[in-house]
C-alpha cells in the first residue's frame, strides 16, 4: 500500500533540551547541519508521502517561518498554540486536516539511517506491511543496538507473527519504537476531545491483538539533550564512513 500523507508530531516543549530551546523549537535543531524534522520529512518524501500535516506549539512562528521554506511535501500546519494535546490529541486534530485512509504519524524529534536501496525505504516498507484488516497500526521498530541517543528502554517485545507486547524482563526480542506508525485516520475519530497519550491507542490495541511491528533496516537516531547532538553526529560520520567503504 502506498501512504501519501502523514502526520508529523512537533508540538512539544523541548524541556531536556534546554537552553538551546529557549530560543528554538526541539524539532529545528540541527544534527550533522540539518534540522531533526527536515530528516524527518526527507524520509517520509522519499517513501512516497506527498503532504504531511506538522502540528506546533512551543515558538510556533520560528516552525512555521522554517516550513514555509520546504517545497516537499505540501506542508499544512495544526496549529496548538492554545493548548498542547499530547501526540495522541495531536494526531486525532492534524488528520482532520487530511484525507480520510491510510496514514503515516512520525515523530520530529528521531530520524534514522536507512541500509540499502532508496526502493527499501523504511516508510514504503511499513505500507506495504500494513494491512488495515487485521492491524490497528504497524509500529516502525528497531533492536535496541541499532540505536544511538536512546535511553535504553525496551518498549515493546516482537513475536514471529509480527505481533507486538509491552516488554517485561525476560520477553524475547526486545525492540525500541522507532517513532513511526502506519494506521488509519479513523482509529481516533472516537477518541475523546483534549490531550491523550498514542500510548493509550497502542494498549487498546495490544488488548485486540492489533497492534504489529516491522523492524527497520537502518540505524536509529534521537538526540534529546545538549550533550547528545555530538553522540548523534559522531554516529553520522562513523555511518556515512562505513558506507563509502
Amino acid at each position: 500500500m502506498i501512504i501519501q500523507q502523514a502526520m508529523v508530531l512537533a508540538a512539544g516543549l523541548g524541556t531536556r533540551m534546554r537552553p538551546i530551546t529557549d530560543t528554538i523549537p526541539k524539532p529545528l535543531v540541527e544534527v550533522g547541519g540539518r534540522t531533526m524534522i527536515d530528516r524527518a520529512l526527507d524520509l517520509l518524501e522519499e517513501g512516497g508521502v506527498t503532504r504531511a500535516v506538522v502540528n506546533v506549539h512551543h515558538l510556533a512562528d520560528k516552525m512555521e517561518a522554517h516550513l514555509k521554506g520546504r517545497r516537499h511535501p505540501d506542508i499544512l500546519i495544526s496549529d496548538e498554540r492554545d493548548a498542547l494535546l499530547d501526540s495522541g490529541g495531536g494526531a486525532r486534530k492534524g488528520f482532520r486536516l487530511l484525507e480520510d485512509g491510510p496514514v503515516f504519524v512520525m515523530n520530529s524529534d528521531l530520524f534514522w539511517v536507512e541500509d540499502g536501496p532508496k526502493e527499501q525505504n523504511s516508510f514504503r516498507r511499513l505500507g506495504d506491511f500494513f494491512d488495515p484488516a487485521r492491524m490497528d497500526m504497524a509500529l516502525l521498530c528497531v533492536p535496541p543496538e541499532r540505536t544511538t541517543g536512546h535511553n535504553g528502554k525496551r518498549d515493546f517485545s516482537l513475536g514471529p507473527d509480527g505481533r507486538l507486547k509491552r516488554y517485561r524482563d525476560g520477553m524475547d526480542d526486545p525492540v525500541v519504537y522507532a517513532g513511526a506508525i502506519a494506521m488509519t485516520t479513523g482509529l481516533l475519530c472516537d477518541a475523546p476531545e483534549g490531550p491523550f497519550s498514542l500510548n493509550r491507542t497502542f494498549d487498546e490495541a495490544i488488548a485486540r491483538g492489533r497492534l504489529f511491528g516491522l523492524t527497520l533496516h537502518g540505524h536509529w537516531l534521537t538526540a534529546g539533550t545538549p550533550d547528545a547532538i555530538g553522540e548523534a553526529e559522531t554516529a553520522l560520520a562513523r555511518l556515512a564512513a562505513g558506507a563509502r567503504a
